[in-house]
């Protein structure tokens, strides 16, 4: 025991009262008694200093419980003398304990109030939360109804400013929006269809859309009323004089093409008187614009420079000379181009400016007063398409510009009847299908009955005249021609003008055409889609027949309608084209040409001045296609002539010189050849062919000097000349070979003596070079 901590002694201590305790209790209950005791023992067990010293016997349980039981009661005396010394306190504690009690038993018996009061409350506060569901339900149904009857108010029921806007408002973007609206309340108003915004009732069953299809009609004839007004005094100003016609279709009509839609709708009556009056009013001013702006053109129109009746190919002398000597200044030639086809045919071209070109007294061709009219009727054109289509839904083409193509034509035939100028009138044809090609580009085929019927007038006039230079060639005589000479007639320079111009003018439509279909595909670009054909060149057309041109390209550039034309020369072509004709027409004249320069030719005295003149005049015609740049089979055919006047021109001037050694030459060549003898030598006689040495030899270079002074004096085309004196001295430099090839074949083993006679082709050919380079 001694050995024993102060804690396990306190253990010890601890078991030990709960043990005593255990035992005052077990008279109360035994089986508490015994679970007390048994944690008790598990208590005093835990403590493994006890548990060891029970182990090993040295605690004695009885004596050391009897301690603590002895302790035990000296601790409640202590404790009962404590008590009593604090008697007072307790009992001043127990004073104010039952003072509290008091207290708190009142503050219980107010609380009891309170709770009684609230219990009250409760009730009351549950009856105004009910009253506030109900009412809170009642308040959602109202808005409910509210929003159903707000939606069904705005689809039938008018505004007082939209009211105010269309009876009295003026025509702007607000006043389209309220006729927007009340055009929507009107289909809302009629509407027989159930709807969601009227509880799926039909609107127009409703008490309420029932009442407003009355006034809703009211007011749109209120509406159809003011828009009709609107739109008449926008119109009526289109007929003023120098009016924006652009800038009043676009702020005033176009703007507000809802409301002609508008008027469909509501007035269809109405919409009709619209849509006739627009298209009288901008009739008259078309036809006025047109027709100021065409009397201006004409007062722009060369026509003292235009081409006459006795503008033709083969003119004869004294009407030349008068047209010489009255147009000393005149500056179109009937058969020469110039710029004319590029002024015309430029795609960027744009119209005459009448008032600039009347202040600056410009002139200008006729075919460029039909283009600028032409440009702007297809400009006028497009826009009234475009508007009409916008604005009323449908195009108005004849209506709107009968009045004016008729006026156009009318001046056209007029002009017409006194024209004689072919390239002008190709190139009106030409400036009409450009036209025509630019408008389906566009999209727009108004106009092609109108082109169809320009080009039905210019065609046969085109034919007329072609057939008038046709005949000046049939008829033409060296006296009406008044005389010839060697030098090239006027003749063939006019035709060569004539022809090439001609066909310049058609290469160039092609060449246009072309380029065209290559850029089809560009953005932004107006493109021409159609190729030169046919369809657009002549009569009215259904068909395609490809012709191939001088340039040997196919060439699209006729009608496929069957006419019968009869010409004074009596050729009759059945079932040909326009285009084909005209192809025909350059043939014939080419045929015709030949003949008369073969006519004139004949008059010269000798064969060699008619050679001459054949190929000055030959010479002429090809100089003027190349430098035109005009290649084909006219330019072939010339070449071909030319090659074969020159060939006979070698011969006739070799012949002029040395006609005995050519005489020698062919005759024993062919001797030889027919012979076939093996010793050629009694064949030819050798002073024959001496005389020929020594004359050759005496006179060759005389001879040369003489055929370089005929050339320069024949050929006024220098470089004609040149080419021909070479051709002379090449072909007599091939004589004499021949002529040395002969003596070398006869004397083959011992030459003559007058061989040494003979003249070295080195020196010759020297001798030509002085004069061929």
């Amino acid at each position: 025991m001694a050995t024993m901590s102060v804690a396990d002694d306190k253990t010890v201590k601890e078991a030990a009262m709960s043990l005593t305790t255990s035992k005052k209790a077990t008279t109360s209950d035994p089986l508490l008694e015994e679970e007390r005791l048994s944690a008790d023992l598990a208590q005093f067990l835990s403590n493994p200093t006890l548990k060891a010293a029970l182990a090993d016997g040295s605690l004695d349980l009885t004596s050391y419980s009897s301690t603590v039981e002895q302790e035990l009661h000296e601790l409640e005396s202590k404790c009962i003398n404590v008590y009593r010394s604090k008697k007072e306190d307790i009992q001043t504690l127990r004073d104010e304990l039952e003072s509290c009690d008091a207290v708190l038993a009142a503050l219980q018996e107010m609380l009891l109030g309170f709770q009684a009061d609230l219990g009250g409350l409760s009730g009351d506060i549950r009856n105004l939360q009910d009253k506030s569901r109900s009412l809170g339900i009642q308040l959602r149904n109202h808005r409910h109804a509210e929003d159903g009857l707000r939606v069904f108010l705005e689809h039938v029921v008018i505004a007082p400013n939209l009211v105010h806007a269309i009876c009295k408002g003026p025509v702007n973007d607000y006043f389209l929006r309220c006729v927007h609206e009340l055009n929507r309340i009107h289909l809302d108003v009629h509407d027989g269809t159930p709807q969601d915004w009227s509880c799926g009732a039909a609107p127009s069953r409703t008490v309420a859309g029932q009442e407003m299809q009355e006034h809703v009609q009211k007011l749109r004839l209120v509406a159809v009323s003011r828009v009709r007004d609107y739109f008449l005094a926008q119109m009526a100003a289109l007929r003023r004089p120098q009016t924006n016609v652009r800038m009043i279709q676009v702020h005033g009509l176009l703007k507000y093409a809802d409301l002609q839609d508008f008027l469909e709708d509501a007035s269809a009556e109405i919409s009709s008187e619209m849509y006739h009056v627009y298209v009288e009013s901008m009739s008259k001013t078309l036809y006025a614009l047109f027709r100021t702006y065409q009397a201006q053109l004409l007062q722009l129109d060369n026509a003292s420079s235009s081409s006459t009746r006795q503008d033709v190919i083969a003119i004869d002398d004294a009407s030349l000379r008068d047209a010489l000597t009255s147009k000393a200044k005149k500056r179109i030639d009937s058969f020469t181009l110039g710029r004319r086809a590029d002024d015309v045919l430029d795609e960027n071209g744009r119209p005459i400016q009448t008032h600039v070109a009347l202040a600056e007294e410009t002139q200008y061709p006729y075919e460029l007063l039909f283009r600028s009219i032409l440009l702007h009727l297809m400009d006028a054109v497009t826009n009234e398409y475009v508007f009409c289509r916008q604005f009323f839904k449908r195009d108005a083409f004849g209506p709107l510009f009968n009045a004016t193509l008729g006026l156009l034509l009318e001046q056209l035939e007029n002009y017409l009847f006194g024209c004689h100028d072919a390239l002008a009138l190709l190139l009106m044809i030409k400036v009409a299908h450009a036209h025509k090609r630019l408008l389906h580009a566009r999209h727009i085929t108004s106009l092609d009955s109108f082109l169809d019927q320009v080009t039905s007038l210019l065609w046969p006039r085109l034919k007329t005249v072609m057939d008038a230079q046709l005949r000046s060639l049939t008829s033409a005589t060296a006296k009406k021609l008044g005389g010839i000479d060697l030098h090239p007639h006027y003749v063939s320079r006019r035709y060569a003008e004539f022809t090439c111009s001609i066909l310049i003018v058609l290469h160039k439509g092609n060449s246009n055409n072309n380029n065209n279909n290559n850029n089809k595909d560009a953005p932004g670009r107006s493109t021409m889609t159609k190729s030169f054909s046919r369809k657009s060149m002549a009569e009215p057309t259904n068909s395609r027949k490809s012709v191939v041109n001088s340039d040997g390209k196919s060439d699209l550039l006729t009608s496929s309608t069957s006419t019968v034309v009869s010409t004074p020369s009596a050729k009759t072509f059945t079932k040909a084209n326009a285009g084909d004709m005209l192809l025909q027409d350059l043939a014939l004249m080419q045929e015709e040409i030949v003949a008369l320069l073969e006519r004139l030719a004949d008059k010269h005295t000798t064969n060699k001045k008619r050679i001459v003149f054949l190929i000055n005049n030959l010479d002429q015609i090809v100089c003027i296609f190349q430098e035109r740049r005009v290649m084909g089979k006219e330019l072939n055919r010339f070449v071909e002539l030319l090659m074969t006047q020159r060939e006979l021109f070698v011969e006739e001037e070799l012949l002029s010189s040395f006609s005995k050694m050519i005489a020698f030459v062919q005759q024993t060549e062919s001797h030889l050849a027919n012979s076939g003898t093996a010793n050629p030598t009694s064949d030819v006689n050798p002073q024959v062919v001496e005389t020929l040495i020594r004359e050759f030899s005496v006179h060759w270079k005389a001879a040369i000097e003489q055929i370089n002074r005929d050339v320069l004096s024949y050929f006024s085309n220098f470089r004609n000349g040149m080419e021909i004196l070479k051709q002379v001295l090449t072909q007599l430099l091939l004589y004499y070979t021949r002529f040395q090839d002969i003596i070398r074949k006869v004397w083959r083993n011992k030459p003559p003596a007058f061989c040494k006679d003979l003249v070295s082709t080195s020196v010759i050919l020297a001798e030509i070079k002085k004069y061929a380079l």
